[in-house]
């Protein structure tokens, strides 16, 4: 994960992660999405949008 670069935004305001919460991120994130059908591996940028 360490190819990884994650940004989490709420409201416009960027907040900081730490190690252990980027790799948990990352990692439920890229493993969602790689199991995928119509997913390409080598794909580059992924954008999730929550709103609430």
């Amino acid at each position: 994960m360490d190819d990884v670069e994650i940004i989490l935004e709420i409201d416009g305001k960027k907040i900081p992660m730490n190690g252990f919460v980027r790799k948990i991120l990352c990692g439920m994130i890229i493993g969602s999405i790689d199991t995928l059908h119509g997913v390409e591996n080598d794909w580059k940028i992924l954008n999730i949008s929550l709103r609430r």
